[in-house]
């Protein structure tokens, strides 16, 4: 076992108590996806408008349905880092929001008003260390949600400007409708080359990432 792929497995461990309620959930809406085809035979597992993280021309795509609110997304965020970082070259993340929590929808709005600051990332996670201070379930406080944003760097006014655009309300549509074509049901879901995981774990996702890198031949 090499140094990242420990890191990666320490990282899971740390968190597994957090993923005991996703793992009974997870058996039912992962496995029972529908193929990810639309009506109009688009891809639902990605849209043009879909946030990428790591190399453009990854052989293996890691598409996660998550929710800034979402507890055991926090959590899991580091681990996915980590496996990134393990195969540079050969993975890459896209987020879809799935805007299950009260208030989720305004922080989906921050983080695309982030991206067209170019501050996705930076944006993201400083919502994700601040969430336990704004991510309240049932009385969430913004405020610290767009505090946390400013502390990125990313320009506040300019962001609630843009909140009511029609392009980001149009992501967040699309996202919602995709969410429900693929069954998905609780976050985070993840789906590597359209696949999901058998059961729901960080050391199953890294398990089904390896099996692809190995599969497409990118792994030596």
């Amino acid at each position: 076992m090499n140094r990242r792929q420990t890191i990666v497995i320490s990282a899971a461990a740390a968190a597994a108590a957090i993923f005991g309620a996703s793992a009974f959930y997870y058996d039912r809406s992962g496995r029972n996806a529908q193929e990810g085809a639309g009506p109009d035979g688009s891809d639902v597992y990605m849209r043009p408008h879909s946030p990428v993280i790591g190399k453009a021309d990854a052989s293996v795509t890691i598409v996660e349905f998550f929710d800034p609110s979402c507890e055991a997304c926090r959590a899991f965020y580091p681990i996915v880092k980590n496996i990134l970082a393990q195969y540079p070259e050969d993975v890459r993340l896209v987020l879809r929001y799935a805007a299950f929590h009260e208030g989720s929808d305004q922080a989906v709005g921050i983080l695309e008003a982030a991206r067209r600051q170019d501050l996705f990332e930076p944006v993201l996670e400083a919502l994700l260390a601040a969430q336990p201070e704004w991510a309240l379930h049932g009385s969430p406080n913004l405020d610290r949600a767009w505090q946390a944003a400013a502390s990125a760097g990313l320009d506040v006014e300019r962001a609630r400007g843009d909140l009511s655009s029609v392009e980001i309300a149009a992501v967040l549509d699309q996202d919602t409708k995709d969410v429900k074509t693929l069954g998905v049901e609780q976050t985070p879901t993840f789906f590597v080359n359209g696949k999901s995981m058998e059961s729901f774990g960080p050391q199953q996702l890294l398990n089904l990432v390896e099996s692809e890198v190995t599969r497409t031949g990118q792994g030596g």
